[in-house]
């Protein structure tokens, strides 16, 4: 009877997958792999790109430079801005890459506790919406803190950079 119970659960399977392209989705994005993926894919697409508008800030700088040496402090000052600023966003996307999926988990977890205390379902949803808002909250608030750390010391580094190469 096994046997046979195997045989036709085997047969269900790639019917209910195929009639059910929502699990797959689901199944494919519970993986670990799928988000470390998605992260080195996100931080390569931004790397690419900031890296062109690195270029573009830095021949600014040169060309600022270039058509006055006497002031080289303003325009380096503007350009470690800019990189510390592209430096600041790509840290603070590629940490919410990060973050979501464990987001997601510490979400579930702390649902899953409140319901093994006794909570009416009611009285979850409540404390649901309310877990939400304030993971949200402290998230960004992170985020943004982290970004701005992130940003300063790119900014700072990029000056003396700048100053001490040209």
């Amino acid at each position: 009877m096994a046997a046979v119970y195997t045989e036709q659960e085997q047969t269900k399977t790639p019917s209910a997958c195929t009639s059910q392209p929502q699990t797959l989705i689901i199944r494919i994005m519970s993986r670990r792999r799928t988000w470390a993926f998605l992260l080195i894919f996100v931080v390569t697409i931004l790397l690419s790109s900031s890296w062109n508008l690195l270029k573009s800030i830095f021949s600014w700088y040169e060309s600022s430079v270039s058509t006055s040496p006497n002031s080289f402090v303003w325009p380096a000052i503007y350009a470690s801005m800019a990189v510390g600023l592209i430096f600041g966003l790509l840290a603070m996307v590629a940490a919410l890459v990060v973050v979501v999926p464990e987001t997601f988990i510490l979400w579930i977890t702390v649902l899953v506790l409140l319901n093994f205390c006794g909570k009416p379902r009611k009285a979850l949803v409540v404390e649901g919406k309310k877990l939400t808002e304030e993971i949200t909250c402290v998230v960004f608030k992170v985020l943004i803190r982290e970004g701005k750390f992130v940003a300063a010391v790119c900014a700072v580094l990029g000056y003396f950079a700048l100053v001490m190469n040209f």
